[in-house]
């Protein structure tokens, strides 16, 4: 098992490994849980293991993200009079761990949270930092507040039961933490699975990556804007696309800006990346290169448009789970 200390701006730990509810402490109140159905059987887990009675289960996917879900949730909280000492666990995916935290970060303007990441994705992004969030018609994660939480708890079981694609839409992203840190080791994915001895250690290596720049930058004012490296370029989707659901998961996509003769690490062109991309303009992070969630199109909807039957040449098409 892996264990890293966050000290700033609010210290609490992440573990990585099997066995990681045995180090979860007593909760010090009341608690609810929050899980994505998809992982009901794990979430069923840890309800038992720390005595929690109130579970709500809602379906994954951006469609959680939303305000209607939102409202929904904190209502459920409201009826089941959770007070301002209760803590909300939340087990799932990226979607559910940036919903949750808002519901978190703005029930009774704050309450505690633990995050159970269950994706490969959501352990090395969306659980470490304090980015908490929703969307609007409008753009995705227009509404969001930092809000971190008292422990990230990735238990790497629950990664056995992701279809592979899934697995390895995470694997993307520590590949750019290594990018960002120049570190060989982290680029060296085309051969991890599920079951991979060395995938612990993989992952608190990529997670550690996080941790440092947030720390630096917990609010995102500079160095932090680094990690929106795979949003600009296109390695995350749009959330309306032209044709319906594609066949890449996460990507790839079509560049949204193109990229400069920028020096990267060893082997970039395993993944098909020729260079990273410009950092957004300030304030702009959210929304850059993507497309708004429904309506008339918006004036960049073609960037960000799967490369459908194009996949780039190299790792990126392996990853995808591709021929």
């Amino acid at each position: 098992m892996q264990r890293l200390e966050v000290r700033e701006p609010v210290p609490y730990p992440i573990l990585v490994g099997e066995g990681v509810l045995k180090e979860v402490p007593p909760l010090a109140g009341p608690a609810a849980l929050l899980f994505d159905r998809r992982v009901e059987g794990f979430a069923q887990e840890v309800a038992k293991a720390l005595g929690v009675r109130h579970l709500l289960g809602l379906p994954g996917g951006e469609a959680a993200k939303s305000l209607e879900v939102y409202g929904k949730v904190l209502s459920w909280l409201a009826e089941k009079g959770l007070p301002r000492n209760a803590t909300l666990l939340v087990v799932g995916g990226g979607t559910l761990t940036d919903l949750g935290g808002f519901v978190a970060a703005t029930y009774l303007r704050g309450v505690a949270y633990l995050a159970f990441p269950t994706t490969t994705l959501a352990i090395v992004d969306a659980s470490v930092g304090g980015k908490t969030g929703i969307n609007l018609p409008e753009g995705k994660n227009l509404v969001g507040a930092f809000h971190f939480p008292q422990g990230v708890y990735a238990e790497l079981r629950a990664l056995k039961t992701l279809p592979l694609p899934t697995f390895k839409e995470g694997l993307v992203e520590a590949f750019k933490h290594g990018l960002i840190a120049g570190d060989e080791a982290l680029l060296k994915v085309e051969d991890l699975t599920p079951q991979s001895p060395r995938l612990e250690a993989f992952l608190a290596k990529a997670v550690a990556v996080k941790v440092r720049v947030t720390e630096e930058d917990p609010l995102e004012k500079g160095k932090r804007r680094l990690l929106n490296l795979g949003h600009t370029l296109g390695l995350r989707p749009p959330l309306r696309r032209p044709s319906g659901k594609g066949p890449w998961g996460r990507g790839p996509f079509a560049p949204c800006a193109p990229p400069p003769p920028l020096a990267l690490p060893p082997s970039p062109a395993a993944f098909g990346l020729g260079g990273p991309p410009p950092l957004p303009p300030p304030g702009q992070e959210e929304g850059f290169g993507k497309p708004p969630l429904g309506g008339a199109p918006g004036p960049g909807e073609a960037c960000g448009a799967p490369l459908a039957r194009r996949p780039p040449p190299g790792g990126l098409r392996r990853l995808a789970g591709g021929a």
